[in-house]
């Protein structure tokens, strides 16, 4: 069976992810596209021969398998209702919302209209993330679980709509710090966070020497930069897991893009080392290691080209479209995401003890 596919959305991400995997699949169809801006309108219908509109209003029902949201972060959760309310099955890219009142407005739309909320991280669809998924039962009771996504330079779109909160909803939380609490599920299954402690820091957001130029974003009105480029957080669940979580656009001491995600249980540790996303300053290739009882294995891991997880996505996406049992899944897990963000943009927000002064400043006695 073929999926009849609208995209929403023909920004960098509906452009460069999603609009070429969809083409080039059989299983897939894109019959439409709706954006705001005539000339993406004009251009995509040039390249597919398909018809482009400028609002969601103008799509007929049932003329539709699915709906892929790829606008831009603060319109996911309006379209997207407004998608379910009139019985599309939609997937919403991260970030799915940006609240948990719009969380709330999902979970109720796709109860009362009757469309299908589909949503996820495309990382957990990585071959080396697989692998490393692979070893977690033999890790015991699960202590400690540290989530690491450090670009060398990769601000998106430097003073554009991207770093801009009215439009974003936060700066690289909502970005790779989605992609790591979403793995995090994964990992450990649905968690629930009792303390949270946080900082944020703008140190380069504002610079536009800082921006990932492979990105090749199309020009944007210039704006001042009002989000965070760095995060570091240390949670804390009831159980007694903690979770730190480091996730940064842009650092002086990276040299290139590197993911870590390090699981420690009773029973050993396993870290994989390797570089999410579409960035090529990569590691050489990803690496998993096993360390038990002072014994360290290197576990052999699977090589696949850049991207290859959003195609594996697209595969899990097309089973979940059919299956009955996919109601009400997708936004149990957005809630706690968008919860634990919300959670740790206010413990970042705490008032904190004055700064101690530096060497250079400090009295000598």
């Amino acid at each position: 069976m073929t999926i009849r596919t609208v995209l929403i959305g023909l920004g960098w991400s509906g452009r460069e992810i999603w609009l070429p995997r969809l083409t080039a699949r059989d299983d897939y169809e894109v019959v439409a596209a709706v954006d705001p801006d005539p000339a993406k309108r004009e251009n995509f219908t040039a390249t597919t021969g398909r018809p482009a509109f400028a609002d969601i209003d103008a799509l007929r029902p049932g003329a539709a398998d699915l709906a892929l949201v790829a606008a831009p972060n603060h319109a996911h959760a309006p379209l997207a209702r407004s998608l379910l309310m009139r019985g599309f099955a939609t997937f919403v890219e991260k970030p799915v919302c940006i609240t948990t009142a719009e969380a709330h407005a999902l979970a109720d739309a796709e109860h009362q209209g009757g469309g299908l909320l589909l949503a996820g991280s495309a990382s957990r669809y990585r071959a080396d993330v697989g692998q490393l998924l692979k070893l977690v039962p033999e890790l015991g009771r699960l202590r400690n679980v540290d989530l690491t996504w450090v670009r060398a330079r990769g601000v998106p779109q430097s003073r554009g709509w991207f770093t801009n909160r009215a439009q974003a909803g936060g700066g690289v939380l909502l970005d790779l710090g989605w992609h790591l609490l979403d793995l995090l599920e994964e990992i450990v299954g649905a968690v629930d966070f009792g303390q949270i402690a946080a900082s944020v820091s703008d140190d380069h957001v504002n610079n536009p020497s800082w921006t990932a130029a492979w990105r090749h974003d199309l020009p944007a009105p210039a704006m001042e930069a009002d989000v965070e480029d760095t995060v570091r957080g240390f949670l804390v669940t009831d159980a007694g897991l903690s979770v730190g979580l480091h996730a940064s656009w842009a650092a002086h001491s990276a040299t290139h893009d590197v993911t870590a995600i390090r699981i420690e249980g009773s029973n050993g540790t396993a870290t994989l080392r390797s570089t999410f996303g579409f960035s090529p300053n990569r590691e050489p290739r990803p690496r998993i290691s096993f360390v038990s009882q002072g014994q360290v294995q290197e576990i052999p891991v699977p090589v696949e080209p850049i991207g290859a997880e959003y195609d594996h996505q697209l595969d899990d996406l097309s089973r979940r479209l059919f299956d009955p049992s996919s109601r009400g899944c997708a936004i149990a897990g957005v809630r706690r995401i968008v919860a634990t963000i919300e959670g740790i943009y206010a413990a970042a927000a705490t008032p904190s003890a004055p700064a101690r002064p530096s060497a250079a400043e400090a009295v000598a006695c």
